[in-house]
């Protein structure tokens, strides 16, 4: 057994999501969204680097001393499977733990809307589940790529850095692809993939150009593509995309990203105050002929508005999602007021409103 297991074990005892060793520093655990130390001495640079790289691949250490950074996932079987990231800081070496369950968590047990799991049954198109880091992306795509696993028969390719939620086939064929380990990039990856024949293709993040522009041909041309942006509203994921192509490019990509886009899931993770844990607020939007037309003519400032009156189809505003968590007594009114978009929807269930000088 390794040396950095007990810390795991540990996380797991306390429910912890996160693991920070850095040299310099006590260990931490992310506990509901807070930091936590642990009551343990202060890691040195020379014990923490022996500690972890007991247990990285050499292949893995070697990039991380060429390059300062590396990813690679670990997996302590019967316990859990944890995505790490190694990182050179001002006083040594330091490392992020995420733990990822072994056990796929299902839509129901995320508490996610029903609509989320009708996006399994697509034949074609892009969905893409943004929000900041940690705000459980993962865990809600590894539940729509499960639902199709178990309802379709068709191949899933996975292209991910590192693989995190490992599914096993199925009525589906899967196949995982890890970025350092089975292919270079993910646009090498994706290039790959059209002649790989996938009906389902998952990129586990969307970074620069070329990914985005692959996974939106890929869209394009008869494939099911599921992504994740670090984009905070689905408005601002689809300017985000257009942006970050060159001016004589992005009318082009506009049209393109109309005719593929099926749905954007923008979320966030909240503490509850009823029991221990944490939920999601979701954002949904569903492309509509409505909303393609926006994109095409460069309307995305309306995309809120659509959102709105689309409620029948499944639609909601992240808003209308924390208001139902607070009307339920799940969420914290002022956490949900300091994400909301409307402070004055929100300010009437405060005790104490804040002063927002941002407001003014």
């Amino acid at each position: 057994m390794a040396q950095i297991d007990a810390f795991f074990q540990l996380m797991h005892e306390l429910g912890a999501s996160d693991l920070h060793l850095a040299s310099g520093n006590q260990p931490m655990v992310r506990l509901r969204g807070a930091m936590e130390r642990v009551k343990y001495k202060v890691l040195e640079n020379d014990e923490l680097k022996r500690i972890l790289y007991e247990i990285a691949p050499e292949e893995k250490i070697k990039v991380f001393e060429e390059t300062g950074d590396v990813d690679f996932a670990y997996e302590i079987p019967g316990l859990s499977r944890y995505r790490a990231n190694f990182f050179n800081q001002k006083w040594g070496i330091a490392a992020v733990f995420r733990s990822i369950p072994t056990i796929i968590p299902t839509a129901e047990d995320l508490g996610l809307p029903p609509v989320i799991l009708k996006l399994a049954t697509l034949p074609k198109g892009l969905v893409l589940v943004t929000g900041p880091t940690g705000s459980g992306k993962s865990s809600t795509l590894a539940a729509i790529v499960d639902q199709a696993n178990r309802t379709r028969r068709d191949h899933i390719l996975t292209i991910e850095d590192p693989v995190e939620f490992v599914h096993h086939s199925q009525e589906c064929l899967v196949n995982h692809r890890e970025l350092g380990t089975h292919t270079k990039n993910f646009t090498a990856a994706l290039r790959g993939a059209l002649r790989e024949d996938p009906d389902i293709i998952m990129v586990g993040e969307m970074r620069d150009l070329e990914t985005i522009g692959l996974a939106i041909e890929a869209a394009n041309t008869g494939h099911l593509v599921f992504g994740t942006l670090h984009t905070t509203s689905a408005a601002k994921t689809v300017d985000r995309i257009i942006e970050i192509f060159p001016a004589n490019m992005q009318g082009q990509i506009r049209a393109s990203l109309a005719d593929g886009l099926r749905a954007v899931i923008s979320q966030a993770l909240f503490k509850r105050v009823d029991v221990k844990g944490r939920c999601a607020a979701l954002e949904i939007l569903l492309a509509t002929s409505a909303v393609r037309n926006l994109i095409r003519e460069s309307k995305t400032y309306q995309i809120n508005t659509v959102i709105q009156t689309g409620r029948k189809f499944g639609m909601q505003s992240l808003d209308d999602a924390l208001l139902e968590h607070i009307m339920a007594g799940r969420i914290d009114p002022n956490e949900a007021y300091n994400h909301c978009q409307d402070k004055g929807k929100f300010r009437q269930y405060l005790t104490q409103p804040p002063d927002d000088f941002t407001d003014v």
